[in-house]
């Protein structure tokens, strides 16, 4: 819980101070995305691989962690805009990892990000 509050203490600096076309530091954003597809895909966050009491105790006291870095990686996405495509392709991979994490709605909330990198490329 300590890591994601963290992680978004991170998000709010991208995006505040490192986000407009004379400041953007691609190097943070892309440690950003790396970063929190790790913590998103890490071991020891996958509920499914636990019992059902220790997910249902896990997920009682912290909720699903995933959803939430998963929630925030789709922001930042689309809060890029003309920056996007200085990461295509080498965000496909990192984004396909997230969305084989077997949770419907971090699938539906990640999932539109390759169309939306499909548009960027093709315009």
């Amino acid at each position: 819980r300590v890591f994601l509050r963290a992680v978004n203490q991170f998000t709010s600096v991208l995006n505040r101070f490192f986000l407009d076309q004379t400041n953007f530091e691609l190097q943070l954003w892309n440690n950003y995305f790396h970063l929190a597809v790790a913590f998103l895909t890490h071991e020891s966050l996958q509920l499914e691989t636990f019992s059902q009491a220790k997910r249902s105790k896990i997920i009682k006291k912290y909720g699903d962690m995933r959803k939430e870095i998963g929630f925030k990686i789709r922001d930042m996405w689309y809060n890029l805009g003309p920056h996007k495509i200085k990461f295509i392709p080498a965000m496909v991979g990192p984004i396909l990892e997230v969305t084989l994490v077997p949770e419907p709605e971090l699938r539906k909330a990640t999932i539109p990000i390759f169309f939306d990198m499909m548009q960027c490329e093709f315009n």
